[in-house]
């Protein structure tokens, strides 16, 4: 006859056999949750003939963004993305009639980028389909989870970014945030 002890370490040891070795690694943790919202995200943008890093170009140009004319410059930084790629990026959307890429006259080298008319409209309508799928992607956990989960990934990116890496260490350590 087994003890309760052991059918609990039995269990234990049968239960630690069944999770996935990369739930312990966080960049696998990271890849695995990338490609869950890649993936949906691309479903919904393909439907509007995007890819999800096209539509992320929407997401800072729209009307609704504040100022209209974002620099190309500017947007490839706010995309995590070199210039080259940018560029290509914004030929596709100008080649689709999705957003206009104006000379800056303050600096004539620079680019001013806006959606078209006819990109507001795409954006407009694949807009509520994302906000779906980003809440359905979250739907596991409560809206403080949410907040806390968004909170403290930004705060991990922005601790590894370039930009962080570069600058001097000023001020006190932020605590931990229980």
């Amino acid at each position: 006859m087994e003890t309760t002890a052991n059918l609990l370490l039995a269990h234990s040891a049968a239960t630690a056999k069944l999770v996935p070795p990369w739930h312990g690694v966080p960049t696998a943790i990271a890849r695995r949750f990338h490609q869950l919202c890649a993936a949906k995200t691309a479903e919904v943008v393909g439907e509007a003939g995007l890819t999800p890093l096209q539509y992320g170009v929407l997401i800072h140009l729209n009307a609704q963004s504040g100022k209209p004319g974002l620099e190309q410059n500017i947007l490839a930084e706010r995309l995590n993305i070199d210039r080259n790629t940018a560029s290509v990026l914004v030929e596709q959307l100008v080649k689709k009639g999705v957003a206009e890429r104006k000379v800056n006259g303050a600096d004539r080298r620079a680019r001013l980028l806006n959606l078209t008319p006819k990109g507001e409209k795409i954006f407009a309508r694949v807009r509520p389909a994302h906000a779906r799928v980003n809440e359905n992607i979250l739907a596991p956990i409560t809206p403080k989870e949410r907040k806390l989960l968004i909170g403290l990934l930004i705060r991990v990116i922005e601790a590894n970014s370039p930009e962080q890496a570069r600058a001097p260490r000023q001020g006190k350590r932020r605590t931990r945030q229980a």
